[in-house]
């Protein structure tokens, strides 16, 4: 893939209309189908709520005040946020890879950030839109303060660029689906449902708060918490460093890859 930063202005105008062409084709790829690629994931999210709020909603409360139902919705948000916008970068690859079509994109004028950030935006957009879709549904069941919002933009834009970066790592290393699922059973979903989007770490034993400690999903997930009620286990900078410094090196790791062509050029 060439650098659009050497090459004259009309290829610096190529290069952007390929990003805008790619980044298209990927939100397309994905709404084309959004019954399926964000309102199943809606919809799955508030069968967890309804289920969960009506078990425990009168007898736990976090934070002192606050409901175990709105204390959940962030949670949930960030979860369905974060899984959907690995979805979307991952399975995009693995498909143009098997199809053989991945070649029409690596022949275009584009460089490998142009490339990284196409997919990674269209990632991230389906992430906001699930995420929001399970909070406008979520409205209807519980009164959700919003007291920090651009916190809430923050790790939800930062959190869905990280998991779209590492779906397309993962998109690029697997070669079958079946190595796709793999990643999203044995990694992406553990560390999901272990990160506090159901409890505080502040109700586990000391052992386990410190292990919690070591998942970065849980300061995505703590972050996003603390721009709802501006309270939460741990300090928002302290999340927003973390996740920063893990964004930039999956970012690296990515570009690498992609520069050398791994497991993409025959």
């Amino acid at each position: 893939m060439p650098d659009p930063d050497t090459l004259p202005g009309s290829f610096r105008a190529s290069t952007f209309i390929g990003f805008r062409t790619l980044f298209y084709k990927e939100v397309l790829r994905f709404w084309k189908v959004n019954f399926q690629t964000v309102g199943a994931p809606v919809l799955n999210a508030l069968l967890f709520l309804l289920i969960f709020s009506h078990v425990l909603d009168r007898r736990v409360t976090v934070y002192g005040d606050v409901p175990y139902t709105a204390f959940l919705v962030p949670g949930l948000i960030m979860m369905s946020l974060l899984q959907n916008a690995f979805a979307n970068s991952s399975s995009s690859l693995i498909q143009s890879k098997i199809t053989g079509n991945i070649i029409f994109v690596l022949l275009a004028p584009l460089s490998c950030r142009v490339f990284y950030a196409a997919y990674v935006l269209a990632a991230v957009l389906r992430g906001l839109f699930v995420g929001t879709g399970v909070y406008l549904m979520s409205i209807f069941f519980v009164d959700l303060p919003l007291a920090e919002p651009v916190w809430v933009l923050a790790f939800g834009i930062l959190g869905g660029a990280l998991l779209a970066t590492f779906g397309v790592i993962a998109g690029i290393w697997a070669e079958k689906f079946d190595q796709l699922a793999a990643f999203q059973n044995f990694l992406i979903m553990p560390l999901t449902m272990l990160s506090g989007v159901f409890y505080s770490i502040h109700s586990l034993p000391p052992l386990w708060q410190k292990i919690s400690h070591a998942n970065p999903f849980f300061f995505m997930i703590d972050g996003f918490r603390y721009g709802f009620f501006g309270q939460s286990d741990t300090s928002p900078w302290l999340s927003l460093a973390v996740i920063g410094i893990c964004f930039m090196t999956l970012a690296t790791l990515t570009l690498t890859l992609l520069s050398r062509g791994y497991k993409l050029r025959g």
